[in-house]
């Protein structure tokens, strides 16, 4: 069912297409035309919506699903798209503006997003070649220089390859540019919220490059994000719609971007010792103002102008609170009512006994999540072979809620082997916060009998 508030955000919140939404949720067009039908005939609020827990979700827009669709004629109220083509030619005129004049018209016009489609479908009929036409505000192209910057150790002298991560808005060309020590997925996210204060605020389209910070799987038009960069763009209210592989031409704004920056740059600092990257990003951060300065003369205008007068008015405002980067697994509760993360144990209500449930974390928080209701929440444990467990999610007078396992069958187990194996395992339970977190060990090992 969260699929189901996916679409609805990205519909109402983000204004895509019925396409972009299929292509990035996996959710086919037909139901996702279903699930809008089904949302303008629910008299609820859209914030109401987003709230409800999946099983409200399910039973509201399951019930309204038996209801067929009415279809409307929309044969005789297209608009004239060679004069739509004319007005759009006119400097300030964006298409939203020419939708809105045409809909106080004619109140029957179709939606924004199918005016769109089929004003594209007229403009291949005269040019067949691709247009990419970048609305104000509206997508901001990401990928990584292949060129690097050493970084030298100052203690051992080893060089290692500081990455550069770079930013491009569609329409103005207003570049950020930010140094990582890695490619990794905190780095990544890390960029993206340096960014987004860059820019004093957000996009509506994130359009990175298909590395798996971003995108675990792009097939068929089906697109699959990184749960930790979803988490990202789902904070600050943006959608996310990767460059096709193999497709330059989605991510032709940020190539040509990542090519003025080596040469603007990239080539400056090529003589300069760098001993961490804070002091690259702060190099990097003097000649960027220099960059996005510069008037292009094609324009006789600047970056910097073209962002405050097109971009800036269009962007989003930019939450209070920055996004922190959480990871996310899925885990299974185990007999002793814990599950495992990275080395530490975190307890669960005994009731959630051999559940598979989704876990979130971050350096000071661990989410556990079972069908998108919290059931527990712990402080981070940075030491392995730690526990943390909470007494109310103990059983009854710390009594293992299934009894065929308890202390005493382990040790009558573990007898049947040897008085060695009787002490160990009276060893691992007494080492325990309490003996039920030590089933798990004990039974791993007398297992081995069997073999």
């Amino acid at each position: 069912m969260h699929k189901i508030k996916e679409v609805l955000r990205l519909k109402y919140l983000n204004q895509l297409s019925n396409r972009q939404i299929e292509t990035m949720t996996g959710v086919s067009r037909s139901s996702v035309s279903n699930y809008l039908r089904i949302r303008e005939t629910l008299e609820m609020e859209l914030d109401i919506l987003l709230e409800l827990s999946d099983t409200a979700l399910n039973d509201l827009f399951t019930k309204k699903n038996s209801s067929s669709p009415v279809k409307k004629d929309l044969s005789n109220i297209h608009p004239n798209w060679a004069e739509v083509r004319e007005e759009l030619s006119k400097k300030g005129m964006t298409r939203l503006l020419l939708w809105e004049e045409l809909k106080e018209k004619e109140p029957n016009l179709y939606s924004y997003s199918q005016f769109n489609r089929y004003y594209a479908t007229y403009l291949k009929k005269l040019n067949p070649s691709m247009r990419q036409v970048h609305y104000a505000g509206d997508k901001l192209f990401i990928d990584y220089s292949g060129l690097t910057m050493p970084i030298v150790d100052q203690k051992s002298g080893e060089i290692s390859k500081a990455q550069i991560f770079v930013s491009v808005l569609g329409t103005s060309g207003y570049t950020f540019v930010h140094a990582t020590p890695t490619q990794s997925s905190k780095d990544f996210i890390t960029s993206h919220v340096q960014a987004f204060s860059f820019y004093g605020a957000v996009p509506n389209i994130l359009v990175p490059e298909n590395l798996k910070a971003a995108v675990t799987s792009h097939k068929r038009g089906v697109v699959k994000l990184n749960e930790s960069y979803e988490d990202m763009a789902r904070h600050y209210g943006i959608a996310v719609e990767p460059a096709r592989p193999y497709k330059p031409q989605d991510k032709s704004k940020v190539e040509l971007g990542v090519k003025a920056i080596q040469r603007w740059i990239l080539m400056k600092l090529r003589h300069h010792t760098f001993f961490s990257v804070d002091e690259l990003n702060e190099q990097i951060g003097s000649l960027l103002d220099d960059y996005n300065n510069k008037v292009i003369k094609r324009l006789g205008k600047s970056r910097k102008e073209l962002f405050i007068t097109l971009d800036k008015p269009m962007l989003h405002p930019l939450r209070a609170n920055n996004y922190i980067f959480r990871e996310f697994k899925r885990a299974t509760v185990g007999i002793d009512y814990h599950i495992e993360l990275e080395g530490s144990g975190y307890s669960v209500p005994y009731q959630y006994l051999g559940c598979k449930v989704d876990v979130s974390y971050n350096n000071n928080s661990v989410l556990i999540s079972l069908d998108a209701k919290v059931i527990a929440h712990h402080t981070r444990l940075h030491e392995r072979y730690h526990d943390s467990t909470q007494i109310d999610h103990m059983p009854t007078s710390h009594q293992y809620q299934y009894e065929k396992w308890n202390p005493t069958r382990i040790l009558t187990w573990a007898n049947s082997i040897g008085t060695y194996t009787t002490a160990l395992m009276e060893s691992i339970m007494e080492k325990r916060s309490h003996p039920t977190r030590g089933y798990k060990s004990c039974m791993a090992i007398l297992s081995f009998s069997k073999t």
